[in-house]
Order: structure tokens, then C-alpha cells, then sequence
């Protein structure tokens, strides 16, 4: 962010000395500066483009309260079929393994000093205790990213809800998941939008991670596939595109909208 400021700053006083100099030679250097320099400017700007854009939502909201929900989210995909999983608040429709992002003691430490307040649409049970869904003062959105980027005072790996989901619920044979391997696919942010659902403004944030299975992770994944259960599906990424839906039969699935951050 510093960098960029400094390019900036270098190609206003480069362009605005070319309109005060009168030698050509010196103008024409001048100019060439100022667009050798605009290169390294949008490069910056594209590599700082989701700060920016929190520095005009601190700005533009720093009177409002922003609803951010945060967490993360795994792709399996076994012989070209997406796994999901049944819900949990959401009996009815099937998403993908993965959660809400935990905060550790030391963090809600530091989301208090920033006036960060708990969310109240989902009730606080054992499961949702210390989920990163919060309310965010407008004025603090770059400071509250700045201290989850960090990845200070919160969790930092996936592995928490592919043990519940899977290993603890006994969808998957423990032995042959002692532990796994992943890949870390991107980071999604929204951008800000009003939520009907939250009465208010809100962010989502979603890391997708995809998973890397040995040869007997993979069997075992095959062998409930084939099996079958109640609590998952295997779809296309047609299926997932369509929340489900699949042309000439009866919609007898629902996938959750955020499915699709899978693909």
C-alpha cells in the first residue's frame, strides 16, 4: 500500500512537471516517466484492490454497522462428482463441508477494542459460540481485515469441521483420516450488499480449500459413493450451477447458493 502511494505521488509531480517545462527534450523524458511509472501504479492498484475497496466502505459506512461472516469451505471431488453435505440448520438443502471461522480468546480480545459486537440472527449454542459473525463498526472494516488477514487470535485451518462433519458424525472411517492434505484454492469477498435476511449491510468472506486424498482416503470416499447415505450428494457442477435442478427430472435436491464458490 505504501508503494503504491509513492508511485502515485511520482507520476502526478512527472505529469504535472511536463505541463510547466517548455523543453521539449525534458518534456518528452518527463512524460516517458510518468508512463513508465503508471505500469507499476496498476499493478499496485490491481494488488491492493480489495483494500481499497475497505478504505471506501470505512469511509462511505463509518456511521453504519456491517454485518461480516466469515468461514470456509472444502471442494472433494471424487470421479468428477462435487461432495455436500446435509445441513445442519438447514436440514432441507445440501452444501458443502466446512464452517464458520472460530475466534480464540486472544482475538476477541482484540475484535472488542474495535467495538466488534456478536451476532444476534443465529442463537448462540455450543456449536456457533465464537463464530466469526459479527457486527462490525463502518469505521473499523479495514482494521477488522487487517487483523483477519493476519490470521492472529483465530483458526487457521479446516480441519475442525471436516472432523465434525465427517469423521466425528461417522460418515468416514477414522483410521483412514488420521489427518489430510489440502490445497488452498482462493479467498472470496463480497462486496458489500444489504441483506433483507440481516436488516442490514453485510460482507461475506468464504476460504476454499480443496482436498487432496491418499489412495486409501480415496477409496474410502469411493466406497460411500457407492454405499450411498442419507446425509450426502454427489452432483455435477450443472447440478450445483443449478441449486440442484436437473432439466427433464423432478427437483428432488436442493443445493445452498454457496455451493457454486466451490466450482
Amino acid at each position: 500500500m505504501i508503494r503504491l502511494v509513492i508511485y502515485v505521488t511520482l507520476a502526478l509531480v512527472s505529469g504535472a512537471a511536463s505541463f510547466f517545462i517548455s523543453n521539449s527534450t525534458i518534456v518528452n523524458m518527463t512524460a516517458g516517466f510518468s508512463v513508465g511509472l503508471m505500469i507499476p501504479v496498476v499493478d499496485e492498484i490491481g494488488k491492493n484492490w480489495q483494500q481499497l475497496r475497505h478504505i471506501w466502505y470505512s469511509l462511505r459506512y463509518r456511521k453504519k454497522t456491517i454485518r461480516v461472516s466469515t468461514s470456509y469451505l472444502f471442494r472433494i471431488v471424487i470421479d468428477g462428482k462435487y461432495l455436500l453435505i446435509r445441513g445442519s440448520r438447514y436440514p432441507n438443502q445440501f452444501q458443502p463441508v466446512g464452517g464458520v471461522h472460530k475466534v480464540s480468546p486472544q482475538g476477541s480480545t482484540s475484535l472488542s477494542a474495535m467495538g466488534v459486537t456478536g451476532d444476534d440472527l443465529i442463537p448462540v449454542d455450543p456449536g456457533s459460540d465464537g463464530d466469526i459473525r459479527v457486527r462490525v463498526p463502518g469505521g473499523d472494516i479495514v482494521r477488522f481485515f487487517r487483523w483477519f488477514e493476519s490470521r492472529e487470535g483465530r483458526e487457521d485451518s479446516p480441519w475442525r469441521e471436516f472432523q465434525e462433519e465427517l469423521l466425528a458424525a461417522g460418515i468416514l472411517p477414522a483410521d483412514k483420516f488420521p489427518h489430510i492434505m489440502h490445497n488452498y484454492v482462493r479467498r472470496d469477498v463480497d462486496k458489500i450488499r444489504y441483506s433483507p435476511w440481516a436488516d442490514s449491510l453485510e460482507i461475506l468472506v468464504a476460504d476454499v480449500y480443496e482436498l487432496v486424498p491418499t489412495p486409501q482416503q480415496l477409496d474410502a470416499f469411493r466406497h460411500i459413493a457407492q454405499a450411498g447415505h442419507p446425509d450426502l450428494v454427489w452432483v455435477t457442477p450443472a447440478q450445483i450451477q443449478r441449486r440442484g435442478a436437473t432439466p427433464g427430472q423432478p427437483h428432488s435436491i436442493e443445493i445452498a447458493a454457496h455451493a457454486e464458490r466451490l466450482l
